[in-house]
């Protein structure tokens, strides 16, 4: 259904209920997707879920995301600064193909940098994508600590190191080689004001950062918060304002949430995760191979690192006794696989974009993986 590009939301929920079909009775369904519907964290995820898409697609209608990124490239006259931090915060709105929202911002400064096409594809492409492991309203991360039962801070502290083993392959790739760019000094900027619009712009977010983090508020109240925020900031009218209600956006992604807890709820039930238990318990395969390689994999043929999150904790449930080192580690082997993979919307289009050759593109994608993912199993083994 995904390779057919069915919405993952209609995806996860007939997956789940054709599983049911073909192994439950009518009675227990019945009752597995009523413990799912009224628990407190299926409920507190489908709202955190529709909180952050709400705030992620109204800074795009009302334009500050904009007012945000031109703060920001105001501000920092480095070039090689401006292409690796500007995606990552355009990145801060998870939306699909996303990447293609900051490629005219990178496409400007790389040209100063004298960067081909296929190293502007993967600055663009790989710096946008370091910024969700520690993001703490990441949807992803947010799905997977709900799944695994382990709390977000903790998530987050375990892939510090990764992010910054990201960002340093990101810049030993991309940007070492790279001549240093001179300050512009034709325009005048008012850096107060700049800096004053940029900590205006990115209040939302901050404010929905802070009420998780420092204040340990539920991420579906916090979103809200940032919602809250946004609105004050930018006044939008009524039609600005419902406009991402009227798209399917928005509920294909709500309604992928609530199908993430049922695929579990249904796999837990059915006893399919018990399919790996004698593997494990004989020495066939290892724990560490099963919570990298099936998430990747996962993550890399759906396209979506949501999907196979959802799919890898639920046939993993009854193997691997999930704490935080077993999820941080399937978060970042499911999260890369599918930063990487060719049915990843924001590789293809700024692939597209930048008119450079998926092969090309591997080149450099293909280390930065290795180096990655070989920081999230050192993390996982010595921490």
């Amino acid at each position: 259904m995904i390779y057919k590009r069915v919405n993952l939301g209609i995806t996860l929920n007939a997956a789940a209920l054709l599983l049911a079909l073909l192994a439950l009775d009518i009675s227990t369904i019945g009752l597995v997707i009523y413990e799912t519907t009224i628990s407190p964290l299926t409920i507190s995820l489908v709202t955190a879920t529709f909180g952050i898409m709400f705030l992620s697609l109204l800074y795009k209608e009302t334009k500050v995301i904009d007012a945000l990124s031109t703060s920001l490239s105001k501000l920092v006259k480095n070039s090689k600064v401006i292409v690796s931090v500007l995606p990552a915060v355009v990145g801060l709105l998870p939306v699909g193909g996303g990447a293609l929202m900051s490629a005219p911002l990178v496409e400007a400064e790389t040209e100063k940098l004298g960067l081909k096409g296929d190293k502007k594809t993967y600055v663009n492409l790989w710096f946008r994508h370091t910024i969700f492991p520690v993001y703490p309203v990441s949807q992803v991360l947010i799905l997977t600590a709900m799944l695994t039962g382990v709390t977000i801070t903790g998530l987050i502290l375990r892939q510090i190191p990764v992010v910054i083993a990201m960002v340093l392959v990101g810049y030993w790739i991309g940007l070492r080689k790279t001549p240093k760019t001179e300050q512009e000094k034709s325009i005048n900027v008012d850096r107060k004001i700049e800096l004053r619009r940029l900590v205006i712009t990115f209040s939302p977010i901050i404010s929905t950062i802070v009420a998780v983090v420092l204040f340990d508020v539920d991420v579906a109240i916090a979103a809200f918060i940032g919602v809250a925020v946004l609105l004050i900031i930018a006044k939008p009218n009524f039609k600005i304002f419902v406009k991402p209600l009227k798209g399917w956006g928005i509920w294909g992604i709500t309604l992928a949430a609530y199908g993430a807890f049922l695929l579990r709820n249904v796999a837990d039930k059915t006893g399919i995760s018990q399919v790996f238990t004698p593997i494990v318990a004989n020495g066939n395969v290892d724990i560490l191979v099963l919570l990298i390689v099936i998430p990747a994999f996962l993550s890399a043929i759906t396209g979506s690192p949501s999907g196979g999150i959802a799919i890898s904790v639920s046939i993993l449930a009854g193997t691997v006794n999930f704490d935080v080192a077993s999820a941080a580690l399937l978060y970042i082997a499911s999260y890369l696989g599918y930063v990487v993979a060719p049915t990843h919307l924001c590789l293809v289009l700024t692939a597209e974009y930048f008119e450079c050759s998926l092969g090309k593109l591997y080149r450099y994608l293909i280390p930065s993986l290795i180096a990655s993912l070989a920081t999230g199993i050192l993390v996982y083994l010595l921490l």
